[in-house]
């Protein structure tokens, strides 16, 4: 599940009939429940045939990252992902959301980074991302620390979500109605930005700037632009080409 994951995003990512993405999770009661903790216990979390110290770590360095590379590949896909949450939202569902763009929520959800209830630390990104998203340490600190359970409304106050709704299906509502606003911009744009943002994230503000020079010289070339403009000036809605 893990590879196939990877490997849709990656897909999805070159597809130029893709402008927006939006992950749900199937039936009423999870988003996801998180780890299955009996099947993980006899699989890479077991003893297993390797015992000598240091090749054991590198068998399990091997594993976290290709795991962490799957969840990456949201983050690194190049057209916005939309996660819209509900139930129990537990574990993997915070390395999910945390490497996608944008995060909405049923009234319902119910979070928790849960690793350290199974001895581990949070290794698939939520330590990475969550603090530069909600932008509190401590908050990040008392529920990685805690594994204890939050809700949307809490999530919504710290920034971890931006919109809480009623119901599973008014937040996969929400998020079709935004995936379809998001589509209706120019390609060129909408990709250009995810990629600043996530970039400047991780840099100084000037070699951000610097960064968005380099990438606009390229991208400003675009027939898109006079187009966005045109059509503002003409009172019509413009339609852009794939990309």
């Amino acid at each position: 599940m893990w590879v196939e994951l990877g490997e849709i995003f990656n897909r999805l990512s070159l597809d130029p009939s893709v402008r927006a993405i939006i992950m749900t999770g199937a039936g009423d009661k999870a988003f996801t429940a998180g780890l299955d903790v009996k099947a993980a216990s006899n699989g890479l979390l077991s003893d297993g045939p390797i015992t000598e110290p240091a090749r054991k770590a590198v068998h399990l360095r091997r594993h976290i990252t290709s795991f962490q590379d799957c969840i990456s590949a949201i983050e690194k896909c190049e057209k916005p992902v939309i996660v819209a949450m509900h139930g129990f939202s537990l574990g993997l569902a915070i390395d999910l959301s945390s490497a996608a763009d944008v995060r909405l929520a049923a009234k319902d959800a119910k979070f928790a980074v849960k690793e350290v209830d199974i001895g581990l630390a949070a290794d698939i990104g939520t330590l990475s991302r969550l603090p530069k998203i909600v932008g509190n340490f401590g908050w990040v600190k008392d529920v990685s620390l805690t594994a204890r359970i939050f809700g949307a409304e809490e999530a919504l106050r710290v920034g971890l979500v931006s919109q809480v709704f009623d119901s599973k299906g008014d937040a996969l509502k929400g998020a079709i109605e935004l995936a379809s606003l998001i589509a209706s911009k120019s390609p060129v744009a909408v990709q250009g930005t995810k990629e600043i943002l996530n970039w400047s994230r991780d840099h100084t503000v000037q070699d951000g700037l610097r960064y968005t020079a380099v990438w606009n010289s390229a991208a400003l070339q675009t027939k898109d632009v006079q187009a966005a403009l045109l059509s503002g000036i003409q009172k019509r809605k413009p339609t852009f080409e794939k990309l």
